[in-house]
Parts: C-alpha cells; structure tokens; sequence
C-alpha cells in the first residue's frame, strides 16, 4: 500500500470519529431546552465543516491517485531509459567530477574487460596509460570550464589486458548554482580507425620522390642487394627458388606497390624475374631504420608479401594438385585479376611451367588440369591468351 494512502486513511478515521461524536452531540442537546438554538447553530456550522472535510478527503484521495500513476509512469520511464543506458552499443560511464565511476553500462565493461558492477567506485584514471595520467587530470580540471561537450582522445589500458585508442566525449552535469555535478562519458575504440587511416596515409607516400626509377625489360633477373630493398613502381616481378634437382618454385609476385628483395627472405637461393616491363625503386635498409614515417609506411606493403608467401606454402601443402591448381588461382585471381564481362582476367600470361613451379608439380600435369578446367568451361582464354576465370570458380 503507498504511505501516502495510509495518512490519509488515518485521517479519514478521525475525520469520522469527529462526526459520529458531533451526531451524539445534537441528539442529546435536543435534551436540554435552553441552549436549544445556540447549540442548533453551533451544530449546522460543525456540519458545514465536516462537509468542506468531507470535500477535502475526496480531494486528496484523487490527488494520492494521480500521484500514484505519476510516479509508476516516471518509474516505467526511469527504467526505459536505465535499459537504453545499460544495453547502448557504445561505452557509457557517469562519473564525479573528480572521476569516480558511478555508473556504467554493459558496453563500457566489455570494452574495459571487468564485470560491470566491479567498474562503480573506480576512478576512470586508472584505466589511463601511466603516460597519459598528467594530460588527463588536466583535462579533468579544465572540464568544469567548459559549457558544452568536450572531446578527448587517450589511449586506455583494459583490465589485464591491451592498450587501445579511446575517443571520449564528456557533458558536465551541473546543479542550479552553475556547479559540476557528475560527468557523463561515452567512449568508443577508435584502434581500428586509427589504423585504417594510416593505412590511407602511407598509400599516399611517394617512394620514388627524390629518388631514381630503375628500368627493367621483360623476362630479365633483377639484381638483389641485400642491404636494399625494392619497391615496384610499375610492373610485375616472378619471385622464385629452387629446391630437388635444381626444380624452380614460384614463391611470390610483387605487382605495383608491392615490395621484394633479398633482405625480406631467409632463402639461400631467391630469384626476381621480371613478367613484364618494370619500374623499381631501390630503399636502402639504412634508411629505412633512421625514417619512421618510411618505416610505418612500408609496414603494410611487408605485412603484404608475407601473407603471400604464406599463402603460396600453403599452396604447396595441400595433398591433391588439383586442390594447389585450384587454390593458386583463386590467389592469383585477387593479385592480378581485373574484372571483365566474362569473369576475372589475369592482366599476366603465366605459362604451364610457372603454375607448375607453384604447384610443386610437372608441367604435363598442369597443362592436362588446365585443359580440363577449359573443357568444363571454368576458365577460358582471350585472343591474347590472358586466362579469364569464371566469378564462381
């Protein structure tokens, strides 16, 4: 029952002991004759009175209703917005304005690694890089200034676990008097976007500025400084070895703005034989070293021709060479495919014996396969002899 209804059931019992009493009252007055009209008087106005209390208990009946229904609608609220809050898809903490957590959702707690109730009571600093600290109290003492939003970018630390990048907009709560109550913080991992727009900067990095194009015509070896390292400007490179019998084995294709060289291999034989005529630029690793934006922005070119290497070994690996043939040209599809109407064509010529090199197997063996594929019409070939694969091989 709400309190409300009980104080006024309380007062609606006394409001009626007063008028059984004052019913008493007139009946035994008709009794005495000489206060008969005075006391008739006094009575009617008793009874005006116990009319207006009636009039106000009703009132306040009604009123403790509406205040009912008020507060279950503010309740149903509160909790509508309690679950948008808990189960938001970004990062929501509400802190002091010292930086105490008072409140956080599911998000927050995933992105910090620590169970959600764990997080209340913490300082959000402690989540900061022991780097970062100074620069964040800082901004933590400048926020009582600001009117608006504030933005910051930090790097956080999860509970027992990585560091990321964290981009935090921050509202300041304030009571009447114009003081910090409470600071509201929604925080997302921006690692990702980070990288992504690194990635974007070093594509626009010129490697050929101020330094010289070396010219290379199709079909000849490129010679291989270890101290150096290539980057194709144009073109396309055949990177192989040899293994049993002096067999070559293809191992690689660096296509423009991809990198080679002796310096990224471990190889005791490693060969690069043009396909087509090719541009390189030659970075010496010294330079390389000294230059952290040239370091970062090779960085994703290297990370490339690894996934590539490792892809062709795994190429080599499967048991079946139907099953090498078939995964070596879904590789090659997206390292020199080009889209055309009939399918994807291969802007290269590779002959039998370079798939074959690849495929740890005969030439024969590729030609017969290669054949086969043709007659069931996965591949074909355009009047330049470029193979041309089918989208859904």
């Amino acid at each position: 029952m709400d309190i409300n209804k009980v104080d006024i059931d309380k007062f609606v019992q006394q409001a009626q002991i007063i008028n059984r009493r004052l019913i008493d009252l007139y009946d035994s007055a008709g009794t005495v004759p000489f206060i008969q009209d005075v006391l008739a008087k006094a009575f009617m106005e008793l009874g005006y009175a116990s009319e207006i209390v009636k009039l106000a208990i009703e009132a306040l009946y009604q009123q403790n209703e509406a205040l009912i229904e008020t507060r279950h609608l503010v309740e149903v609220k509160h909790q509508r917005y309690q679950d948008l809050f808990d189960f938001a898809p970004d990062g929501y903490l509400v802190t002091d304005p010292q930086g105490l957590i008072r409140e956080a959702n599911f998000a927050a707690a995933t992105l910090l690694n620590i169970q959600k109730h764990y997080l209340v009571g913490k300082p959000i600093i402690s989540f900061v890089t022991l780097e970062e600290r100074r620069h964040f109290r800082c901004f933590l003492t400048e926020l009582s200034k600001y009117e608006q939003k504030a933005e910051l970018v930090v790097r956080f630390q999860k509970y027992k676990g990585d560091l990321f990048d964290a981009a935090s907009t921050v509202g300041v709560d304030r009571d009447e008097q114009g003081k910090p109550i409470a600071l509201r913080w929604l925080v997302r991992d921006i690692t990702a976007r980070k990288l992504m727009e690194l990635g974007s900067d070093n594509n626009d990095y010129d490697f050929s500025q101020n330094r010289p194009l070396h010219k290379y015509p199709k079909g000849e070896i490129i010679p291989l400084n270890p101290l150096a390292i290539w980057y194709v400007h144009q073109g396309l490179v055949k990177l192989t070895t040899l293994c049993e019998a002096d067999k070559e084995v293809l191992v690689g294709l660096a296509g423009a703005g991809m990198v080679f060289g002796a310096y990224l291999t471990s190889l005791q034989i490693y060969q690069a034989t043009t396909l087509l005529d090719v541009e390189l630029v030659s970075i010496d690793i010294a330079e390389i070293e000294a230059d952290p934006t040239l370091s970062q922005s090779l960085l994703e070119k290297i990370n490339h021709r690894l996934k590539q290497s490792q892809s062709f070994l795994v190429i080599a690996s499967r048991q079946r060479i139907q099953d090498r043939l078939y995964d070596l040209l879904q590789l090659l599809k997206q390292e020199i495919g080009q889209p055309v109407p009939e399918g994807t064509r291969f802007s290269v010529r590779l002959t039998h014996k370079d798939l074959a090199s690849a495929c740890c197997t005969t030439r024969v063996t590729i030609t017969r396969l290669m054949n086969k594929l043709q007659q069931q019409g996965t591949i074909s070939f355009d009047s330049k002899k470029h193979l041309i694969m089918k989208d859904y091989i």
